[in-house]
């Protein structure tokens, strides 16, 4: 799914065309004690190119490469991502990654939003942005000319803010617990969405990304673009 072109802000975006992108970061997998209790399911470490549920050092990692505007990423959201968090992960076997590909202003902005927090808060965050599509995407296809202006000029951060006010942002984080200085001081972190870009520029260009979601395991990419054709991968593991 393609996001109208009336929302693609290039200045917005600009700061990712002054990076190099550099190939991504090969795959770490830092040393994480197993679970008391067994279960690697809360277990959440931020990676060199994204966030990873679950084992660092399990024998198959999936990584997603999702974009907060794409319809299907958020169909998947609501299919898929739970049953991997349930049925997948806590063994340890399993891990899951997801991966930010920015295609928007609104994308860079939902992705500061996510990573808001100390890391252990980024999939409940991600959640609570990607389960809300419908309502602010919505919004996102109606915006006036005003909010255009607001979107499209101005500091990096006042147009962030101006993104996260429109689409509601402010409040799906503040139902996380965030206060609105806290979410604040992450829309306009600049360094943070500098970083998010040029890593999605690199992702791009390392994997040949052309779409969203792209599913990787075992550094292939899985002929799946949503949970059916995803879910025979995963059971495919435990029946080895």
């Amino acid at each position: 799914m393609k996001i109208p072109a009336r929302l693609v802000a290039p200045a917005f975006l600009a700061i990712a065309a002054t990076l190099s992108a550099a190939p991504a970061a090969a795959q770490d997998k830092p040393a994480v004690a197993k679970p008391k209790n067994g279960n690697w399911s809360s277990v959440i470490t931020e990676t060199a190119g994204g966030h990873l549920l679950g084992n660092p050092e399990a024998d198959a990692r999936l990584v997603e490469f999702m974009s907060y505007t794409c319809s299907h990423c958020a169909d998947f959201a609501r299919s898929g991502e739970g049953a991997i968090k349930l049925l997948y992960v806590p063994s340890g076997k399993v891990a899951f990654e997801v991966r930010h590909l920015i295609r928007d202003p609104v994308d860079l902005t939902a992705a500061l939003a996510a990573q808001c927090g100390p890391a252990n808060n980024f999939f409940a965050n991600h959640a609570a942005l990607i389960g809300k599509y419908a309502d602010w995407m919505a919004k996102a296809r109606s915006m006036t000319q005003a909010q255009m202006a607001r979107w499209n000029f101005g500091s990096f951060g006042s147009r962030a803010q101006a993104i996260a006010s429109d689409l509601d942002f402010y409040e799906i984080m503040e139902g996380r617990g965030y206060s609105r200085i806290e979410v604040d001081k992450c829309l306009t972190d600049e360094t943070r969405a500098q970083a998010i870009a040029a890593q999605s520029q690199a992702d791009i260009q390392k994997f040949g990304l052309r779409g969203t979601p792209t599913f990787f395991m075992g550094g292939e990419q899985l002929d799946a673009h949503d949970w059916k054709s995803l879910q025979p991968h995963l059971d495919a593991l435990f029946r080895k």
